[in-house]
């Protein structure tokens, strides 16, 4: 599942809390126009993201680049690898019409399941695995849209297990946090991995002894620091594009996976439970 060689973006996601904040900039930019990125000279990106030429010169060779020039061969080779139509890609504009609109979203989300097929690392998955069937009990939270992601998720999983539970308000989740302990286990969704209130959530959970498993596009977000496995989906959201609905597809895409791999491991249990739970579902069906 993943990719031999790094490619630019996977780079930059793995990288970009070790950026600083113009370094992030040029980051932001470059990820929300990365088809012209490629086109452009190290002065034109430098106004654009409203940074000095010397710091995008020190950004590429954070990415391990040898220049400016190399960076854009790489830009350029990862945009090309992309799937879609490179003419119906990026952002919808009010001059599409509805099917260039259907393509441009379509296009945006296989890329981030592709993305997220090369990121996800199966000795993660496995070790995922391992924490959720070990684990008396297991809080499935987030905070904003990401929170729409756990509910997904300790829906999904209990079709066929029992104990997995969703925890809506960030007080509540605090809560549940301080009533864990080392049986327990966290699986947290979070794009960035960088706020606030999930770096202190996180805290109290590794208190407790509880397992961590964290949900993100950034494995060295601060919120690696507490976690004890990352799973990482793809889509590159842009600065102006919080919430994307690529970005919830690519976390599907990890859920179906790891809940997967969590039956796989149960067989015939995980059928039992699921066939039982649809036969009760049915009679709710006219």
């Amino acid at each position: 599942m993943h990719s031999a060689a790094e490619n630019v973006f996977d780079k930059l996601s793995s990288s970009y809390y070790q950026l600083t904040a113009a370094e992030k900039r040029v980051a932001d930019y470059v990820i929300a126009y990365q088809r012209d990125t490629q086109f452009m000279s190290i002065s034109d990106l430098a106004e654009a993201c409203g940074v000095a030429e010397a710091t995008v010169s020190r950004f590429c060779k954070r990415l391990n680049y040898k220049g400016y020039n190399a960076f854009k061969l790489a830009v350029a080779n990862a945009t090309a690898t992309r799937t879609g139509n490179a003419a119906l890609s990026g952002e919808p504009s009010p001059d599409d019409s509805i099917p260039d609109l259907c393509q441009k979203l379509f296009n945006s989300d296989t890329d981030a399941l592709a993305q997220t097929m090369a990121l996800l690392r199966p000795e993660s998955v496995a070790a995922a695995a391992d924490i959720l069937l070990r684990a008396e009990r297991v809080l499935c939270m987030g905070q904003g849209g990401s929170m729409i992601m756990a509910m997904e998720a300790a829906h999904l999983f209990s079709t066929a297990f029992p104990g997995f539970t969703p925890v809506y308000d960030s007080h509540l989740q605090t809560i549940a946090a301080a009533t864990l302990s080392w049986k327990d286990a966290v699986l947290f969704f979070s794009y960035s991995g960088s706020t606030k209130e999930l770096l202190d959530l996180l805290e109290v959970v590794r208190e407790q002894g509880a397992k961590v498993i964290l949900v993100t596009h950034f494995p060295k977000s601060p919120a690696a620091a507490f976690s004890d496995v990352i799973l990482q989906c793809g889509a590159n959201e842009g600065p102006l594009q919080l919430g994307s609905v690529a970005a919830r597809v690519a976390q599907l895409f990890v859920i179906d996976v790891l809940f997967a791999e969590v039956c796989r491991r149960r067989e015939p249990l995980s059928k039992e439970s699921r066939e039982r739970v649809a036969a009760a579902l049915a009679a709710k069906h006219i």
